[in-house]
């Protein structure tokens, strides 16, 4: 490795590090949310999972999670428990379980969204406006690198608008 790799390998490291500091503390402040709707982390990683595909196949899940499938039926069935989730046969293989959000998940999830969007607005407030500039350009470069890598499983909805900007990257 050339010592110009050697120094961009640091600094992703660096930003990554920085980057799970943050997620870390942001996911802390609502880890008394996630109690009160009875969702576990892992419960609330396939939420996430089956309202960005718009459903999912169980195998499916389970292969992105890197879990079994019994692992994911047993998930599976205490977020459909909790009426967050619903199961149904998948119309083209009757042998495949599709995994949808109901109402209830789709209402708790934009609960944590709401949340993280409130923590980092206070969190973003707290910055002067070259800072801000800064941390501008750096999300829209990642959304886009990220539109250009990631495959989307659903279909795009375009980018939502939040109080007059439009946020790159936000299909939601």
């Amino acid at each position: 490795m050339s010592p110009d790799d050697a120094d961009r390998s640091a600094r992703i490291d660096r930003v990554l590090a920085s980057y799970e500091l943050l997620m870390h503390r942001i996911a802390s402040s609502h880890a008394p949310d996630l109690m009160e709707v009875g969702v576990t982390m892992s419960q609330a990683k396939v939420l996430y999972l089956v309202a960005a595909g718009q459903g999912m196949r169980m195998s499916e899940l389970a292969a992105r999670l890197g879990v079994s499938i019994s692992t994911m039926s047993g998930l599976v069935d205490r977020l459909v428990d909790h009426e967050l989730l619903a199961r149904h046969d998948d119309p083209a293989d009757r042998r495949q379980v599709v995994v949808t959000m109901t109402a209830t998940g789709s209402g708790h999830l934009e609960r944590f969204r709401e949340l993280n969007a409130a923590r980092m607005r206070r969190l973003l407030a707290r910055l002067g406006d070259a800072e801000l500039d800064i941390v501008e350009e750096a999300t829209r470069l990642l959304a886009a690198a990220a539109d250009d890598e990631l495959p989307m499983t659903g279909p795009r909805s375009g980018p939502r608008q939040v109080q007059g900007s439009t946020l790159p990257g936000d299909h939601s």
